[in-house]
């Protein structure tokens, strides 16, 4: 009986090894190298990737290269591929993606889409202000890399306006830190903070609140022509903002006023500029670009040259 029980346990041991075997075998099969024509390759990659099936759509892509690397199919899917890292936000993945076909065609056609979607990669990274900015310090970089390289392209025109909000951010960031240091009597390094917003991001939304910091701290140090000079300057380039009117009251409140400064605004003064500065964030706001990327360029893999379609491109391909 025993005898028979255990040949009973070997038998079923053996079946689910075998089992085993067949669901792994059954896994890898998806990944096997099964060589196709390069036309129906891409097409199952364009399909997967209109299907929103991201995972397929890059190993999919990835194949078109394996199998296919000398084609012109094989520039497009590399790019593909790092769209479809970056819409399933394998942003990391994407960048080095993107870098692998920056360096291999750097006279291709989509090549500023490529300096594009590596911008974006890290734009939509960027964290709130209370954060390390590394993210933002990167897209800073690859945006000017999009605007320096091609000017005239429709990427440079967003990129443009990413910049801009990009350049808010890190403003935003110095005033987070000098408010901080302000609060906490650290006069000196907060001075430097405001400082640097209204050297660095003066067209920012930020640079008149630093002038009106500036104007504060240099008061609590006793700095008293420094604070003249930041309120002058402030008049000069903000006479309409709240900050204006905060800078006055304080440099009132300590008899500091030259004489024939500017009076205390009415209240139907101040809410008309309350109302020009709501209306101005609305519509800077509605001008803000989209967080997402724009779409690829033009599925067509034939056309690969930024000078001519006929023309050797600077990788030796045509």
């Amino acid at each position: 009986m025993a005898v028979r029980f255990r040949v009973v346990l070997v038998a079923v041991c053996a079946a689910v090894a075998l089992g085993a075997c067949g669901s792994s075998s059954k896994k890898k099969e998806k990944f096997a190298y099964v060589e196709r024509e390069v036309e129906v390759l891409y097409q199952e990659a364009s399909t997967a990737m209109e299907r929103k099936r991201y995972d397929d759509a890059i190993e999919l892509f990835g194949e078109v290269e394996r199998q296919h690397p000398y084609s012109v199919w094989a520039r497009r899917a590399i790019l593909m591929k790092a769209f479809a890292q970056y819409r399933q936000n394998d942003y990391e993945e994407a960048v080095t993606t993107l870098d692998q076909f920056i360096q291999l065609h750097p006279g291709n056609k989509d090549a500023p889409y490529a300096y594009y979607l590596k911008a974006m990669c890290f734009y939509e990274r960027i964290r709130d202000v209370g954060r390390d900015q590394d993210f933002t310090n990167n897209a800073v970089q690859a945006l000017n890399d999009v605007v320096r390289r091609y000017p005239e392209s429709e990427y440079a025109r967003d990129a443009r306006l990413k910049l801009d909000l990009t350049f808010d951010h890190l403003a935003g960031k110095e005033m987070y830190i000098g408010r901080y240091y302000l609060k906490n009597g650290k006069h000196i390094a907060a001075i430097n903070r405001f400082k640097m917003v209204v050297n660095n991001y003066e067209t920012t939304n930020h640079a008149a609140e630093a002038l009106y910091r500036l104007v504060e701290a240099n008061l609590q140090l006793g700095l008293v022509e420094e604070a003249r000079a930041s309120a002058a300057v402030l008049g000069a380039n903000y006479p309409g903002s709240v900050w204006y009117d905060d800078a006055y009251n304080l440099m009132r409140k300590n008899g500091l006023l030259e004489p024939g400064s500017k009076p205390k605004r009415s209240a139907k003064e101040l809410r008309k500029i309350e109302e020009r500065q709501r209306k101005s964030e609305e519509k800077r706001l509605k001008d803000a670009p989209a967080a997402t990327a724009i779409e690829p360029p033009s599925d067509d893999p034939f056309d690969d040259s930024i000078e001519s379609p006929t023309e050797p491109t600077p990788d030796g391909q045509r």
